[in-house]
């Protein structure tokens, strides 16, 4: 199953989450369960695995790097269960300084400040990253293609960071 075909979208990056929910909702109300009551068991366990398929591949549109990895796959670059490490010593630096700063925010005087200037940090890798991949991932060239599963495995590294602060930030505020 095409999961942009299921949804009527087109298969980018930058999905429309909103156009998206659109979709999800109208897929929902049409093979909903309750709708199969009164029909055979055969129909009401097709039912059910629309519902299943439907929920499975909003789950993997809504979220950035499962959607990258999801296209990377369907042009043959699967990345998704891969333990693969990164080879880029300056992107591995930057991490190593992030995961200092993170450390050092449960020991600050202003863990509030601290926070919302990783916050921003993150944020800002994270839109850089997604706009390469935005370019990336409409490209048919293999090469071009290992780049774009390189950046997402940068981008995996950003959505650990911004759990971890998360995290970091919930035992400081509780």
């Amino acid at each position: 199953m095409r999961y942009f075909e299921l949804f009527n979208l087109p298969a980018i990056y930058d999905v429309d989450l909103k156009q998206l929910n659109q979709r999800y909702l109208e897929l929902q109300r049409a093979v909903h369960p309750d709708k199969y009551a009164g029909k055979s068991e055969r129909e009401k366990l097709l039912a059910v695995q629309k519902t299943s398929e439907i929920n499975d591949a909003l789950a993997v549109l809504k979220h950035p790097v499962k959607r990258a990895e999801y296209m990377l796959s369907e042009r043959g670059v699967d990345i998704r269960a891969e333990q693969q490490t990164l080879q880029d010593p300056t992107f591995l630096m930057q991490q190593m300084e992030l995961r200092e700063a993170l450390e050092d925010i449960q020991h600050s005087s202003d863990p509030e400040s601290e926070i919302e200037a990783f916050e921003a940090q993150i944020k800002l890798l994270d839109q850089q990253y997604s706009a390469k991949l935005a370019n990336q991932l409409v490209d048919e060239d293999t090469s071009v293609l290992e780049v774009a599963a390189d950046n997402v495995r940068k981008l995996k590294f950003i959505y650990k960071l911004r759990e971890e602060l998360s995290r970091i930030e919930d035992n400081l505020l509780d």
